[in-house]
């Protein structure tokens, strides 16, 4: 079987081997429920804190009360949207951004049907945020603006410093869903004076089935989910206890990595896959390039190519790369992202997404890059036959 090459670290990220550890004794050994009263509740309890004290640094969060823990960025931001939406008094409006990730945009949707105004700001063509027009639709009708720190598939970074601060003059409510940015980007949350941030382990080498919500102090929270007195009454049920450990350890090495030269190796290696790209086959274009991006993600367009056929080629040969994002893989729909910047459907049917992983190699880079110009050019040779002899 051909070797593995993972260039899908934006859908998920392998569990760093130290995350591992840290959760496998919750499971074995400390299986105590945190909310009990005895000896192996109380150590459940100490770990909750110990990993919530730990994500509160990755995230400049001021105080480890801000976070509640949930079971993914999904629930984190349905709980941030929700609780906004029920607490905005008169306020009818909403802002938001054409290249959301769906677990925003949906939600939004369905507030649209219950009546609320959805705004959503357009983006130029390398992905970046229209911040005039952001700026001219906020008002005091304004309940929320949501925004992503960086898009999951071009790594687009947005300015939300600008945009935050900008809604909060009109006295909206705030959501900034920082997904993809926790863990690859230095993240203020206290300076950035946003009222909810979305995050979730599983993007930073943390485990799956665990998010977290950043709450800014005073900012008022209608829980999504009742039924106990869990995370200060903030979101019932058990707290997943292992899972969470493993999100502390993975804050823990995200912050270690951020602190060091990680970030600039990385961007150094998606260059790199880049230019050998780019030198090796015609016609092949870099979504978001002139942008500032995250250091792991690169989006291209290789013309004539279908980026579902190619991924699926790649495959063959053991590369693991996408067309966008994962939840969005099933449904054989043009991105909304690339459609946004305005591609047309088929350019934006030929593009594919390569994430990488603070653990990817230069050798694993080049060995990608090699897959991918054999698979281009096996479609194109396809598409454009070479004519047969007389």
């Amino acid at each position: 079987m051909a070797t593995r090459l993972y260039f899908d670290n934006n859908a998920t990220t392998a569990a760093a081997p130290e995350v591992l550890a840290a959760m496998w004794p919750f499971h074995a050994e400390h299986y105590g429920n945190p909310s009990s009263l005895h000896s192996l509740g109380d150590e459940s309890a100490r770990a909750l804190s110990t990993a919530r004290a730990a994500l509160a640094r990755l995230l400049g969060a001021g105080s480890p009360a801000r976070l509640v823990f949930t079971s993914g960025a999904t629930e984190a931001n349905a709980t941030a949207l929700a609780s906004a939406l029920a607490t905005c008094g008169t306020r009818r409006r909403i802002l938001t951004t054409a290249v959301e990730h769906p677990a925003v945009l949906e939600p939004l949707a369905h507030a649209r049907e219950r009546g609320f105004e959805v705004v959503v700001i357009g983006v130029d063509g390398e992905g970046r945020v229209d911040r005039e027009r952001w700026r001219s639709e906020l008002d005091e009708r304004t309940a929320l603006a949501s925004v992503m720190a960086a898009n999951n598939e071009t790594g687009v970074i947005h300015g939300v410093d600008e945009l935050v601060a900008d809604a909060r003059r009109v006295g909206a409510l705030t959501h900034v869903d920082a997904v993809q940015a926790c863990g690859k980007l230095p993240l203020d949350c206290e300076r950035l004076g946003a009222d909810f941030v979305a995050v979730s382990a599983h993007k930073l080498h943390g485990p799956k089935g665990v998010g977290a919500l950043y709450i800014r102090r005073g900012v008022e929270l209608a829980p999504f989910l009742r039924g106990g007195p869990q995370e200060d009454e903030r979101r019932g049920g058990t707290e997943n206890v292992p899972a969470i450990v493993g999100f502390g350890r993975a804050a823990m090495l995200a912050r270690e990595w951020l602190a060091g030269e990680g970030p600039t190796r990385l961007a150094a290696l998606r260059d790199r896959l880049e230019a050998t790209l780019l030198g090796a086959l015609s016609e092949v274009s870099i979504h978001g390039r002139g942008a500032p991006r995250l250091a792991n993600t690169t989006n291209l367009r290789v013309e004539g190519v279908s980026g579902e056929a190619l991924v699926m080629l790649a495959s063959d040969e053991g590369l693991c790369a996408s067309t966008g994002a994962a939840c969005s893989a099933s449904r054989h729909r043009p991105s909304h992202v690339l459609l946004a910047m305005g591609l047309s459907p088929a350019q934006a049917s030929s593009s594919v997404r390569l994430s990488l992983s603070r653990y990817t190699t230069e050798a694993e880079v080049d060995a990608a890059a090699e897959v991918l110009v054999r698979a281009a050019q096996r479609l194109r040779a396809v598409a454009n036959p070479l004519p047969t002899a007389p």
